[in-house]
């Protein structure tokens, strides 16, 4: 797998695009900025800037899906922002499943004490480090335990013996 160390990660929408930069040393995500869209297409001249500046590693696009995985009507102008963003650069661009992101940024907000009216740059930007975030735990977690000798463990719910490594 490649070195991946920062990311930038997009949040796609018909209007507003959130961006947010990751770094997988401290697996944490901050809100950059959002790019206004035009019917899903963006000022790509923004988003070229936005890569130089940031010298991410890695693109993330979330795609929308409803819950029971099946496309909405987002889904393929997502894709599309995806496949169009992955012919303009020479680093991977992956996709990130990105159902519910707005509905837990929104609640992230409200918990951080903004209760007023919507505020949709917050929401989206918020929503894109929810994408970033989502798929830095995706991601093999670095093992730093030292190895051990196989030790039998109890399953706590039918007290069986199994071993681990």
């Amino acid at each position: 797998m490649l070195n991946i160390q920062r990311l930038l990660g997009f949040d796609f929408g018909l209007r507003r695009i959130g961006v947010a930069s990751g770094q997988m040393i401290t697996r944490t995500a901050s809100p950059v900025t959002i790019l206004l869209a035009n019917d899903g297409i963006p000022d790509w001249a923004q988003v070229l800037k936005l890569v130089k500046q940031w010298r991410p590693d890695a693109l993330l696009v979330g795609i929308p899906h409803n819950m029971d995985g099946s496309e909405c009507s987002v889904t393929l102008a997502a894709k599309k922002f995806l496949a169009d963003l992955a012919a303009q650069q020479s680093i991977p661009v992956y996709p990130v499943d990105e159902r519910l992101t707005t509905k837990e940024a929104r609640q992230q907000l409200r918990d951080q004490g903004h209760h007023k009216k919507v505020d949709w740059k917050r929401v989206d930007a918020m929503a894109a480090c929810l994408i970033v975030e989502t798929w830095m735990n995706d991601q093999q977690q670095p093992s730093f335990s030292l190895p051990t000798t196989s030790t039998p463990a109890i399953n706590e719910t039918t007290a069986d013996c199994k071993k681990t490594t």
